[in-house]
């Protein structure tokens, strides 16, 4: 019955405002755990006189999002990506300088990585395995050292944020903006502090910048979701980062704070 509504209420509101259902690009995407996965219902879907059949994997905004919210789709699917431009870049390595390597190698694959990395926050480990190894070849690619060289020196010359870090610093950067106004609505107003809530307010949390953290029933979603996974990183960051007077004063303590509790 409330499949059915939802279905309704849709087609009623494509009609109102004079939409077209185009069947044939249209996407419907059931999510559950992956235990109840086998329950979801497989049949087309009927939006008005158009039938719809629900997907796996679905794309939103170039990510994939799967139907238990693993991201292993995304994953794969970045992963792969990244090391078709590694290919592609080794073929010219001995031909430019390392500068321009590296250049490329930022422009290209990094970016890659870092796009709409917020929703990968609490992704498996071997997931973030899979992501890092993409920076460690890019890291050897740029010095030309071999497989069997340690990494570690090579990342902490180029300065870069490791993987799990790098998704720290997305939503660490959100929460900035959501606090000092400057983010969307829908993501601000999913953040509280403990002075907004009644029985909090006269406590001595109340007066400082940390954050709630909503509790949940599921680690494997619940613990993901951004109100949950952006407030704990907030929460972890010391007093100076989470007190700097502008977004780019945070940024250059924030990164600098990841990079020394990652690397030292």
């Amino acid at each position: 019955m409330r499949i059915s509504t939802c279905i309704d209420d849709v087609a009623e509101w494509m009609r109102s405002n004079r939409l077209q259902l185009n069947s044939t690009k249209t996407e419907i995407l059931w999510s559950a755990t992956s235990r109840r996965l086998h329950q979801l219902p497989q049949t087309p879907l009927r939006v008005g006189t158009d039938f719809v059949t629900p997907s796996v994997v679905v794309r939103d905004l170039g990510i994939l999002l799967d139907s238990d919210m693993s991201m292993r789709s995304h994953v794969s699917r970045t992963v792969s990506t990244c090391f078709a431009v590694l290919r592609q870049l080794r073929s010219i390595r001995r031909s430019v300088p390392r500068s321009v390597v590296q250049s490329l190698v930022t422009s290209l694959v990094l970016s890659r990585l870092d796009y709409g990395n917020a929703t990968l926050a609490g992704i498996p480990q071997h997931l973030l395995r899979r992501l890092q190894s993409v920076m460690n070849a890019a890291a050897r690619l740029i010095y030309s050292s071999s497989r069997f060289e340690p990494i570690t020196p090579l990342l902490r010359q180029l300065h870069w944020l490791k993987a799990k870090e790098r998704i720290d610093f997305k939503l660490a950067v959100l929460v900035f903006k959501c606090v000092h106004g400057s983010a969307p609505p829908y993501l601000a107003d999913e953040l509280s502090r403990p002075a907004d809530s009644q029985a909090r307010c006269r406590l001595r949390s109340a007066s400082s910048h940390t954050l709630l953290v909503r509790r949940t029933r599921l680690s494997t979603v619940g613990d993901r979701s951004f109100p949950v996974a952006a407030s704990r990183v907030w929460n972890n960051l010391p007093q100076h980062v989470i007190s700097s007077p502008s977004l780019q004063v945070f940024k250059n303590r924030l990164k600098t704070h990841l990079f020394s509790s990652s690397f030292f």
